[in-house]
């Protein structure tokens, strides 16, 4: 069965850091394309960061730019996302997925982890 998962949520308060695992079974994540999204409460999804496949590509959305920082490691078949100088707007369930490019990234979604920052 393929599935991502997500982990390494938590509380933590504004200023600190938190580092997100996104873990895959059943395929391989290195040939994919991984996001992560988050959701604040009572908002919509949006994306965060981006690694194409094969590492082609980073992207980060404005928010989060110099201060998150997203990785793989093929060993552990996973990709992470290192999250620095937090802020109480990074609050959110943060979810990771996977398709072939980072523009399509769908395929595949993990059930999301809580991050909760406090101020």
């Amino acid at each position: 069965q393929s599935q991502l998962v997500e982990s390494g949520g938590g509380l933590v308060q504004s200023g600190g850091s938190l580092r997100l695992s996104c873990i895959a079974s059943g395929f391989t994540l290195g040939n994919y394309a991984v996001a992560w999204f988050r959701r604040a409460p009572g908002k919509g999804q949006e994306g965060v960061s981006c690694i194409e496949a094969g590492e082609r590509g980073i992207h980060y959305q404005d928010p989060v730019k110099g201060r998150f920082t997203i990785s793989r490691d093929a060993a552990n078949n996973a990709v992470y996302l290192q999250m620095n100088n937090l802020k109480s707007e990074d609050t959110g369930v943060y979810s990771c997925s996977a398709g072939r490019l980072c523009s399509t990234a769908d395929d595949y979604w993990g059930r999301g982890t809580q991050v909760t920052v406090s101020s």
